[in-house]
């Protein structure tokens, strides 16, 4: 957008940056390596556990370190970003990013591995917030503002899946440490690419000094609550430190809620989740990935263990839902977007979603991936890319562009919470079910070691159904908040100066930014 229109209340400049599509290529390659990272790495890490001599407790620590600095991180990243600007933020990490998958895949024992991790998730943390929020500054126009967030969209919701497969091409017939190499030319084409073609919008920095105390709080706050989740699915919910993280989590997040209400330039304007259309997305997704995260994790242990899958036939048994996203997300999100309003697209999704994971409840060991798990995947897909659309876009809409990378990386750390949420309590719960399933039908199997195999496999099934009921009833709820709380109607042209009082230097500057229209 160019100065002059961007200094210009009630203009709205169609055109944008002539780069921008050229750009969201860039944003959009680096969005799939992170998505990517979040599933590939769980296909390999039998075979690093095994290379590198980790212990059976310790195994968890490649996928908690990650989590840990990714959601601990994100609002300072998203905060970041607005402070130094989207591109840079976006190019730095995405260097970073790079750098800890090289070392990860050239890592000697479990403590570098470890360490590898962290350092990606604390990069994919400043990366993360500042590609959504270069979307939301570069795509002003409401129909291209749709086009691109579909894309994004479905990226962000099949990416997950293309992990499984890719993750499984690579340990079968390479090596684990090629799903950590794999991320380099990923992270290289893209930051060159964004250096290049990136243009961002004058006048969007924020440049307020930095709310040391709102990044420690809601650091600790947010390492708490995944910590306290991901301890929960190994150790119980009863267990002593996984009850003190939650307590812990708790208070410093009250606090730091209370921090931020007193700070002139808070590190998370309470206007940006308090806003009902911003907080109900964020609700609606934390609670949809929830379950889909559930899913992923006893699907994936369905085929492999109960059908006997091998890691890359379970990939591609995953590619109808990608299917489905992309359609969701790129064909009735995108298009309908501009004509109805965004509760009519997230409600509808989710309930749709929810229909495929009822499907799915009634699972069997002798179930047809043609008849049952075929159909059930596709809605998801369908599903899940159709709200995902328009609440990506809603989530940083009508915000002032100085808040964009803090409100995007709220659309992060939703999802990313939902995660730890999802996989510790949907696990918890199916674990429950299987252990009293076998108990109450191992003495109808008697002595013969394959009837008590078979108890034992339909046990396992029976936990992943329960959980699934859980997880049908999360997207229900998750439906009823998006056509609750989302009340804007479609996105219109109507544009507002983004004056930001409290924004600090540079707040004098007018910035052009969509609004919703009501």
């Amino acid at each position: 957008m160019s100065e002059t229109a961007a200094k210009a209340p009630g203009v709205l400049e169609k055109s944008g940056d002539a780069n921008r599509w050229k750009a969201l290529v860039f944003i959009a390659l680096a969005q799939l390596m992170v998505v990517l990272d979040a599933t590939i790495v769980n296909i390999a890490l039998p075979s690093a556990q095994k290379d590198l001599g980790i212990s059976d407790g310790n195994r968890q620590w490649v996928v908690t370190a990650y989590a840990l600095a990714f959601g601990g991180l994100l609002l300072f990243g998203g905060r970041i970003a607005d402070l130094w600007g989207r591109k840079r933020a976006f190019v730095v990490g995405l260097t970073g990013f790079a750098a800890a998958s090289a070392l990860g895949g050239a890592a000697t024992s479990g403590a570098l591995l470890f360490g590898s991790r962290a350092l990606q998730g604390a990069f994919g943390a400043l990366l993360a917030p500042a590609a959504l929020s270069l979307l939301a500054v570069m795509f002003t126009d409401a129909k291209e503002r749709a086009k691109a967030f579909g894309i994004y969209g479905a990226i962000a919701g099949g990416g997950g899946a293309v992990g499984l497969i890719l993750g499984g091409f690579l340990t079968e017939y390479l090596d684990w440490r090629w799903t950590f190499f794999v991320n380099i030319p990923f992270a290289v084409v893209a930051a060159a690419g964004a250096y290049f073609v990136i243009r961002e919008p004058a006048g969007a920095r924020n440049r307020s000094p930095l709310d040391i105390p709102g990044v420690i709080l809601s650091t600790l706050g947010l390492v708490a609550l995944v910590y306290g989740f991901t301890r929960a699915e190994s150790a119980g919910w009863s267990d002593a430190l996984t009850i003190s993280m939650f307590v812990g989590s708790a208070v410093l997040l009250v606090a730091f809620v209370l921090v931020e209400s007193r700070m002139r330039a808070p590190l998370l304007p309470l206007r940006v989740v308090t806003e009902r259309n911003r907080g109900g997305v964020y609700l609606s997704l934390g609670l949809a990935i929830i379950g889909m995260f559930g899913l992923f994790l006893f699907l994936t242990y369905y085929l492999q263990i109960v059908k006997g899958y091998s890691p890359v036939k379970t990939g591609f048994a995953f590619l109808p839902m990608i299917a489905g996203m992309i359609t969701g997300s790129t064909q009735i999100g995108a298009r309908l977007m501009t004509r109805v309003p965004a509760r009519l697209l997230m409600g509808p999704g989710f309930l749709v979603a929810s229909v495929g994971m009822l499907l799915l409840t009634q699972l069997k060991t002798d179930t047809s991936y043609p008849a049952l798990l075929l159909p059930a995947m596709l809605l998801l897909g369908l599903g899940m890319g159709t709200a995902f659309m328009p609440a990506m876009s809603l989530s940083a809409q009508g915000v002032q562009p100085r808040d964009a990378g803090v409100a995007s990386a709220m659309v992060n750390t939703s999802q990313q919470v939902g995660g730890a949420i999802g996989t510790a309590l949907l696990n918890t719960i199916a674990s429950s079910a299987t252990a009293s399933y076998i108990k109450d039908h191992m003495a109808a199997a008697g002595t013969t070691r394959p009837g008590q195999q078979l108890v034992q496999v339909q046990g396992l099934v029976h936990g992943y159904t329960s959980a699934i009921w859980f997880a049908v009833g999360i997207l229900v709820l998750a439906a009823v908040i998006a056509l609750t709380f989302v009340n804007a109607g479609r996105p219109g042209t109507t544009m507002v100066t983004g004056s930001g009082a409290a924004s600090g230097e540079g707040a004098e500057e007018q910035v052009a930014v969509p609004v919703i229209a009501h």
